[in-house]
């Protein structure tokens, strides 16, 4: 027997909330030779992280050889096994609410030079690939005035993503100091861990202060957990169909 269920405000519900809202994500005007600058520098910035090892250990967006169906294959392969094995299984599905929107500058700027790397000229580029950018609405041929974004990424560009991993990156660290395990996909998380029937509680207990903390760092990070797309799943060999 599966059931669904969701971490809502420190409490344990048996019921997951869903939320239907409306949301007109802006669109980046971005030139022919603007894409083609920047997949010189992905280019160049990919090989620093895959030569000095720097990758989130588990993030699978963005990178050779490691898509949605690797990220898949190795959760579902580990909660298999441990249902071959007689035990209990919590997985716990995370949701960012515009994620890429909402990313700090200056966190991700001094991210990019003191655990990355990045520094002088490389710096001073993402430096200046951020600021200053603005955005405008426009309906029916009328526009309003142009305003500086002072956060974010911008959508649909090719280094946005990339920024953003980097931004995310020591969520890992905290996850791991529960010792549960986890897999990325861009903005979404997959925490799990399995235990012994009679250890349930105290699986339960971990993951609920291993999701406290994650959006606690998110709370200081500027960055926001969708509690109504949160949702966990028990899976209990002893109650399968």
């Amino acid at each position: 027997k599966q059931s669904t269920s969701c971490f809502l405000n420190g409490n344990y519900s048996t019921e997951a909330v869903k939320k239907k809202k409306k949301n007109f994500r802006p669109v980046s005007n971005l030139s022919f030779f603007s894409k083609l600058l920047e997949k010189v520098v992905m280019s160049q910035l990919l090989d620093h992280l895959n030569t000095n090892e720097l990758w989130p250990r588990f993030q699978s967006a963005y990178r050779a050889c490691h898509s949605t169906e690797t990220a898949l294959l190795r959760v579902l392969n580990d909660l298999l096994t441990a249902s071959d094995d007689g035990q209990v299984s919590l997985l716990t599905l995370l949701d960012l609410s515009a994620a890429f929107d909402t990313i700090d500058h200056d966190i991700l700027f001094h991210r990019l030079e003191h655990v990355f790397g990045i520094q002088n000229s490389a710096l001073s580029f993402f430096r200046s690939y951020l600021t200053e950018r603005k955005q405008m609405v426009s309906i029916s041929g009328y526009s309003s005035n142009p305003s500086t974004l002072l956060h974010g990424v911008p959508q649909g560009s090719v280094l946005g993503p990339i920024l953003f991993l980097l931004y995310t990156q020591p969520l890992s660290q905290i996850i791991d100091r529960h010792s549960v395990s986890h897999s990325e996909f861009a903005d979404d998380s997959q925490l799990y861990d399995s235990v012994p029937r009679e250890q349930f509680d105290s699986l339960l207990s971990n993951m609920q202060s291993c999701v406290d903390d994650v959006k606690l760092w998110m709370t200081q990070n500027k960055l926001q957990l969708n509690e109504g797309k949160t949702e966990a799943l028990l899976i209990d060999p002893q109650n399968s169909p």
